[in-house]
């Protein structure tokens, strides 16, 4: 079947789009005049940078992202067939029926002759051969294991966040409203112009980090730098596991512990706790669920991380067939739960079989039933509440410090990830998605409407900078230029993905009609729409960059020129950058030395307003 986009200007009513339009220019603020359609002079072709407006170093979050209000969404549920959901809230009356039927059932087995003789041959702890090398718990565990507790806090939470900013998950790469498997946020309305930050929702404070509606900027920053705090926190973690022999303890090594596990279920469902000693040995459930923890789930938390980066899933295309970034979003949330039911299970048994010992083992590096290591477990605790409750108003504060913090622990993957370059031919028609999201303020300016209304025929892009033959084009003339097509993969920020076929004209024919200076390192792209704050859109891109044979200027979508949500007449196609950075609606394109003294100086208006940075290809 034909792929198709979502309906636009040419596929329903023109009145719809003078509508809309209409609603949100009577929001407008006061902008300078745009410049004269055919003017050359220099003042007219300097004017764009400077209207872009400066962001501010603080939030408020009452008009954060252009006072986006709160939007609820529902509560978690999975698809059941083709059109049923499931409200996950019904898991838990039903788990604890189930819980309490099981304990009823585990009850009545232990009273059962062979049980009992299973239970005595697996009685449920088996002692390494070597025990003398895995007696016991070294500090360092106990140090390794608070920091991945107050590490995770962070991660969780910034987690959430980000997927509230696309709070849907998909088998397919392809990000198809009523295919998703996941959801907590209501069917996409029938509004032929809805967003996907519109989609977004609003989670509970304290949840989210930093608990803003579309603050994914600042998620991610928080996000990403604590995850290689935590990669680094685990790489000590198996060094010294298997430097010390205390891989043993978390490792089966014996098929017996299969049997032993399902003695020590019974045992537990039965309330009757197994006869264990932690610091000698865990029992086989214990270590079946470490070694999960540790040798499959961590590592899978990483591997899907990566498989969501579109430089690593546009490059390795083979691997991403199998592995796309919604289903690498997909397994990355069934890896969250993992942890979170592991951490209430974990919860829970250490403070019901034998709190004391536990927490001397655990948290004081001790076999005793002293109060020592319930005194450490409080301490901890206190720093941990006190990151958790500091995390998002110390954000608020200082969103900068968060971003600078975030990006010198990212960065450097960052930019490795920027050279990985992609080819063509990777994707064909065959690959088009179905659905392809909007996303970003429309145009609401006087001058826009007018080149809507005329088809763009007065429209001109402006080509000027640090350029030896500085040009202005009418769209006639763009599509005069050598026709370029490429059929790529769009990934936004939000986590939405999606593919499509782009046709215009490469930024090589660009490059090569207006011929960069050598001081030129930034390429700057103008919009003919604002951003939520007021002030033009723009965003800076490496100069290296344009001569990508995948980066160029889009007219067509799919076949047919380019819509008005998808940002007629022009839009950039840069496709080792992420979503944000594809500005629509071009107006401009300047070659600076320097983007510091264009708008905030950050690199973007999503830069400057949001805290995005402007190197995210990860």
């Amino acid at each position: 079947m034909k792929a198709t986009t979502h309906p636009e200007p040419e596929m329903f009513p023109r009145e719809h789009v003078r509508l809309r339009l209409a609603e949100v220019t009577s929001n407008r603020q006061n902008d300078p005049d745009p410049p004269a359609a055919g003017s050359t002079t220099p003042a007219a072709r300097s004017a764009y940078r400077h209207r872009p407006s400066a962001g501010d170093d603080t939030i408020d979050p009452d008009s954060w992202s252009g006072a986006i209000p709160e939007a609820h969404g529902v509560s978690p549920r999975i698809r059941i067939g083709r059109d049923k959901w499931l409200n996950l809230l019904w898991l838990l009356p039903i788990g604890f029926v189930l819980l309490i039927v099981a304990v009823a059932v585990a009850q009545g087995l232990r009273h059962v002759t062979v049980v009992e003789r299973f239970i005595a041959r697996y009685p449920g702890t088996i002692v390494p051969s070597n025990d003398g090398a895995s007696t016991g718990v070294p500090v360092w565990v106990d140090v390794t294991h608070f920091l991945n507790l107050l590490l995770m806090v962070f991660i969780i939470r910034s987690g959430i966040q980000i997927l509230a900013d696309h709070p849907r998950l998909y088998w397919t790469r392809h990000s198809t409203p009523g295919k998703d498997w996941f959801r907590f946020q209501r069917p996409v309305p029938p509004d032929p112009l809805w967003t996907a930050k519109q989609d977004s929702v609003t989670l509970p404070n304290h949840v989210g980090l930093p608990g803003l509606r579309h603050s994914i900027g600042l998620a991610r920053w928080w996000h990403l730098g604590t995850d290689v705090l935590w990669l680094a926190n685990g790489v000590a973690f198996y060094v010294l596991l298997f430097a010390t022999g205390q891989w043993r303890r978390v490792v089966p090594t014996t098929w017996e512990v299969v049997p032993a596990a399902a003695s020590v279920v019974i045992q537990y469902l039965s309330l009757d706790w197994p006869k264990e000693n932690s610091w000698i040995a865990y029992n086989a459930l214990q270590q079946t669920a470490y070694f999960v923890t540790i040798f499959v789930a961590a590592p899978a938390a990483m591997l899907t991380g990566l498989g969501m980066s579109p430089a690593l899933s546009t490059r390795f295309h083979r691997v991403s067939k199998l592995l796309s970034i919604q289903v690498a979003r997909s397994v990355h949330f069934l890896v969250l739960c993992w942890f979170l039911l592991f951490i209430v299970i974990h919860t829970a048994l250490v403070f019901t079989t034998g709190l004391l010992r536990n927490l001397n083992i655990g948290y004081a590096a001790r076999d005793s039933d002293s109060w020592v290591g319930f005194g450490v477990f409080a301490a901890s605790m206190v720093v941990v509440t006190v990151a958790w409750v500091a995390a998002t108003p110390v954000t608020l504060r200082r969103p900068r410090s968060v971003q600078r913090v975030g990006f010198a622990l990212i960065g450097p993957v960052q930019r490795l990830f920027e050279h990985v370059d992609t080819k063509p031919g990777e994707y064909t028609d065959n690959d088009v998605s179905p659905y392809f999201w909007h996303n970003g303020e429309y145009p609401r300016s006087e001058e826009y409407r007018k080149l809507l209304e005329s088809a763009f025929a007065g429209y001109r892009l402006h080509v000027t900078g640090l350029v030896e033959n500085p040009v202005e084009l009418s769209l006639g003339e763009i599509r005069a230029l050598p026709y370029h097509e490429q059929v790529t993969q769009h990934f936004c920020i939000q986590g939405w993905s999606g593919v499509a076929k782009w046709g215009g004209t490469s930024m090589r024919t660009i490059l090569d009609l207006v011929r960069p200076n050598p001081e030129a390192k930034w390429v700057v792209f103008y919009s003919l729409g604002d951003g939520p704050d007021g002030g033009v859109y723009y965003d800076a891109h490496p100069i290296e960059q344009m001569d990508n044979r995948l980066t160029m200027l889009a007219y067509d979508m799919n076949g047919e020129p380019l819509s008005y949500g998808h940002g007629a007449p022009l839009r950039l196609r840069n496709e080792v950058q992420l979503g944000f950075k594809q500005v629509k609606w071009i107006a401009g394109v300047e070659f600076v030395a320097d983007f510091t003294e264009i708008g905030a100086g950050y690199g973007g208006y999503d830069e400057d307003h949001e805290f995005f940075g402007y190197r995210q290809s990860i």
